[in-house]
């Protein structure tokens, strides 16, 4: 397996030099939009449409008072998708539009692939469109080199690739199935919710929703393969969704379920220990986003966001609920922690709130995403 992966590192390399010398007018900003050049010179959020006739991810300028501005449109060269009984969350799903270190990595669930986009302050250029390794991406993972994709359909599974430069290769030996039952009815509540690393790296962390109920482990080696197969931590009738890691690499758990924030520690063997749960008294709790010491909750059922502030060792401290648009999705914070910015699936919106010092949010206005009904992946810089 190390030479398969040197090899194909050094094959990506050579294609990475090659295309760095082109230079495709893939983007599409607006007359007079666009911005900094630099790519961490912009404040900016980046919404996407999942549209089934063609996906795009849109850009916003941010304001100093948190307003957002359209900036542009950025076609992502794939397309969306909706699983079965969805209406406000096509993908069902938390990370299907995530960024780390200068790149956008976005999935097309319905043409089975994940584009790669250079982040130039508020645009966007294409570098990469490549294979999921399974069939319907919704969420994506990134750790150091490594990148990870879950694929929601035909059971599950997970596909791992190392970044090299602006590029993604695929590792064929780095695919997982995860063995959940196929036929599982409604599919938007029995596919997989979400992939993601564990904050040293050293484990990878999938949510099955209603399928089992679990939240599988797999360990990572040194090189970045996983284990054949994972641990799997059944948690009957939580319906675990979305995750995030706190401060003290606990792990927070949006639980479908029971409508509740879950707690966990994460063992060296891929076993997980329950520490604390808070009921959120809404419906269909099922994303969750980290700002610093808060954390929020997202209830599509409520439209509604629930904030817990973090009390160390796992703990969570309510503090308070805020209404939102219709079928509340996704959600980022801003690096700086000032805002936080939320989808509203039911009318495609994306609605801005500022984080107050005690955790409580403050409306900022919303914006019409276009095409963006049902579509979830969000990114706030």
């Amino acid at each position: 397996m190390r030479t398969a992966l040197r090899l194909a590192i050094a094959s990506v390399a050579a294609l990475t030099t090659a295309a760095l010398f082109a230079s495709p007018a893939l983007a599409s900003p607006p007359p007079g939009g666009g911005g900094p050049s630099g790519p961490h010179s912009s404040s900016v959020v980046f919404a996407q449409t999942d549209g089934l006739a063609g996906n795009a991810v849109v850009a916003f300028d941010r304001a100093p008072d948190g307003t957002l501005q359209q900036a542009g449109t950025y076609p992502t060269g794939g397309v969306g998708g909706a699983l079965t009984g969805s209406v406000v969350d096509h993908l069902a799903s938390q990370g299907s539009l995530v960024y780390d270190r200068g790149l956008l990595y976005a999935v097309n669930a319905g043409s089975n692939t994940v584009t790669v986009f250079a982040v130039r302050g508020d645009q966007l250029v294409r570098r990469e469109v490549i294979s999921s390794g399974g069939a319907f991406p919704v969420s994506v993972a990134t750790h150091g080199g490594l990148v990870y994709v879950l694929n929601a359909r035909n059971g599950g599974s997970v596909q791992g690739y190392v970044r090299v430069a602006d590029f993604l290769v695929r590792i064929p030996v780095w695919n997982r199935a995860l063995g959940l039952d196929a036929a599982a009815t409604p599919e938007f509540t029995h596919t997989p919710g979400q992939v993601a690393f564990t904050p040293d790296g050293s484990k990878l962390v999938v949510t099955t929703k209603g399928n089992g109920s679990a939240i599988d482990v797999f360990s990572v080696d040194r090189l970045g393969g996983l284990s054949q197969h994972p641990v799997t931590n059944v948690e009957p009738g939580a319906v675990p969704f979305a995750v995030a890691f706190d401060a003290g690499g606990h792990l927070l758990v949006a639980e479908a379920g029971t409508n509740s924030v879950a707690s966990f520690t994460v063992a060296a063997d891929g076993t997980v220990a329950p520490i604390a749960s808070a009921a959120t008294g809404q419906a269909a709790t099922c994303w969750i986003a980290r700002d610093g010491s808060f954390f929020y909750a997202s209830n599509a059922g409520s439209g509604s966001l629930s904030g817990y502030a973090d009390a160390g060792s796992g703990a969570l401290a309510a503090t308070g609920l805020t209404s939102t648009l219709a079928g509340t999705v996704d959600a980022s914070a801003t690096p700086d922690g000032r805002y936080l910015y939320v989808q509203g699936g039911a009318a495609g919106a994306v609605e801005g709130f500022r984080v107050n010092p005690d955790g409580s949010l403050t409306s900022v206005g919303s914006v019409v995403v276009p095409d963006g009904v049902g579509g979830e992946g969000i990114v706030a810089l």
